[in-house]
C-alpha cells in the first residue's frame, strides 16, 4: 500500500523553514540584505537595493564586491539547497531552530564576469550547478537587473562540499 503524500501546506512550510534557516545563519547574507525566492526546488536570490550598496556614487553603480558577494551567496545557497533537497522532500530532514544546520560549501575560486554595471535597483541572480559531486562542485550563476536577457554580472565558481554527517543511533 502507497504512504498518503502529505498536504502541500505542510511541504511548503517545511521548505519555507528550511531556506529561512540556511540564510539567517550567515550574517553577511543579513547585511546585504540578500533574500531567496523558491520555486518548487529552483532558487531565485534576490538583492534588494539598499543605497549603502553603490560602490560609484557619480554613476551610480553597485560596488563590485557587492556583486560578486551576491553571486557567490547565491551559488553556495544553490548548493547547499541542491544537498539537502531529497532529505527535505522525504520528510527526514526539519531544519528549525534546534536542529543542526549543513555546512555551507567552501569556495576554490569564484571568477566573475563584469558586463555592465549594476544601476540602483534590485538585483537577481540564479545558479545552474554544472557539476555536484560529493566532494567537489561547479556552478555558473547569472545576476541581472530588469531583464534577464541582459545580465549585469554572471560568474563561474569551484566549491568544496561539506563531508555529510553520518547519523548514529
Amino acid at each position: 500500500m502507497r504512504k498518503k503524500p502529505e498536504p502541500v501546506q505542510v511541504v511548503k512550510q517545511r521548505r519555507d523553514a528550511a531556506l529561512k534557516a540556511l540564510i539567517e545563519r550567515s550574517p553577511y547574507v543579513q547585511y546585504l540584505g540578500v533574500e531567496f525566492e523558491r520555486r518548487g526546488d529552483e532558487l531565485t536570490g534576490i538583492l534588494p537595493f539598499q543605497e549603502k550598496l553603490i560602490g560609484n556614487p557619480l554613476l551610480p553603480a553597485i560596488h563590485g564586491g557587492v556583486t560578486a558577494a551576491f553571486l557567490e551567496i547565491t551559488s553556495v545557497v544553490a548548493l547547499t539547497w541542491a544537498s539537502i533537497w531529497d532529505d527535505l522532500e522525504a520528510g527526514a530532514l526539519e531544519l528549525d531552530s534546534t536542529t543542526p544546520l549543513p555546512k555551507f560549501p567552501k569556495t576554490i575560486d569564484f571568477t566573475v564576469d563584469y558586463l555592465r554595471s549594476g544601476l540602483p535597483r534590485d538585483a537577481y541572480a540564479r545558479a545552474r550547478i554544472t557539476r555536484a559531486g560529493r566532494r567537489y562542485s561547479s556552478v555558473h550563476v547569472e545576476g541581472w537587473q530588469d531583464n534577464r536577457n541582459k545580465l549585469f554580472a554572471q560568474a563561474t565558481g569551484h566549491f568544496l562540499m561539506p563531508k555529510l554527517r553520518v547519523k548514529t543511533d
